[in-house]
């Protein structure tokens, strides 16, 4: 793969949306705001708080059944009960995405000069996701959920992608992993339904994956200059297949089933749902339109994309 150096970048490459940064002076000013803000979610909330009564673990409209002909029928409640499953879902969905990012991040930084400050960085935001993977961890066990593993096929494939992708294959990854779920989580932390500890275990996660995407944006704007073009069509593949199990995986079924729900009703009423793939789409449609800008949404890849929900 082509190397772009800082002086390259000084020197005038860019793509759509322009000249591309220094990747150190990038790497600095993140460096700079992790120094500020940062949390140890362990001390910075109050796991021992009780739940409070008639609150919810997610806000409603973003849950799959929100709007369906099952939600309709469903008590109060249930529905509560619901929210506190789907939470838990998700924050085991967060747990095995930031685990396949933290290896990615490892193999990116492998070759790279350890004195710099994008490795420098990463080995930062490696810190940061192994906290948000202990405390979704802790906020599952605290709301007495099971945890969901995705499926063993999602699973397998997971470690596929961790063996054969490419640079900009993982940063595009990266950033469909922060960014669907960032949206949803600017949405919760400030909403007074919710359950105060998931706001503060949203707020901690809004703080900090700013700074990951940040990078990851700008690193993978990069890399699709750069990168030779079998691996720009490469990227192009693998992150539409991605996108495909991601959507598939955002929701675990057992869920329906731990509520008391018919689970393949729930699960073909969510498919129908007009409400649930408008959320899916506006929760992707920042990260679709800079893919789309800087040339990952071409091809056999774009209609992958379609094929997951995520782009219109």
């Amino acid at each position: 793969m082509t190397t772009l150096t800082d002086g390259d970048a000084l020197d005038g490459l860019r793509d759509a949306l322009g000249l591309l940064k220094d990747r150190e002076q990038v790497a600095e000013r993140l460096l700079a705001a992790s120094a500020k803000h940062s949390f140890d979610p362990d001390g910075e909330l109050d796991w021992d708080a009780p739940f409070e009564d008639g609150k919810w673990f997610w806000p409603p409209e973003l849950l799959s059944l929100y709007d369906t002909p099952m939600w309709h029928r469903m008590s109060e409640e249930q529905r509560i009960l619901l929210s506190r499953h789907e939470a838990a879902a998700l924050a085991s969905l967060g747990i095995w995405f930031e685990i396949i990012l933290m290896q990615l991040l490892v193999r990116h930084i492998y070759d790279k000069a350890a004195t710099s400050a994008h490795v420098r960085y990463a080995l930062t935001e490696i810190e940061d996701e192994c906290r948000h993977s202990k405390m979704f961890a802790r906020l599952i066990s605290r709301g007495d959920t099971p945890w969901y593993p995705v499926s063993r096929a999602h699973h397998n494939l997971g470690r596929l992608f961790k063996t054969v992708s490419t640079t900009p294959g993982s940063f595009t990854a990266t950033l469909l992993g922060e960014e669907v779920l960032d949206w949803m989580q600017r949405l919760t932390f400030p909403d007074e339904r919710v359950q105060p500890l998931v706001r503060g275990v949203t707020r901690i996660h809004v703080v900090e994956e700013a700074r990951h995407v940040r990078y990851a944006r700008e690193e993978l704007r990069r890399q699709m200059v750069t990168a030779p073009r079998w691996s720009q069509e490469f990227t192009r593949v693998t992150s539409g297949e991605f996108a495909r199990i991601f959507s598939i995986a955002f929701v675990n079924p057992e869920v329906y089933t731990n509520v008391g729900l018919d689970r393949r009703k729930a699960v073909a009423q969510v498919r129908a749902s007009a409400h649930r793939r408008e959320v899916m789409q506006t929760g992707a449609r920042k990260l679709t339109d800079f893919l789309d800008e800087i040339g990952v949404l071409r091809g056999v890849g774009r209609r992958l994309w379609r094929a997951s929900g995520l782009l219109a």
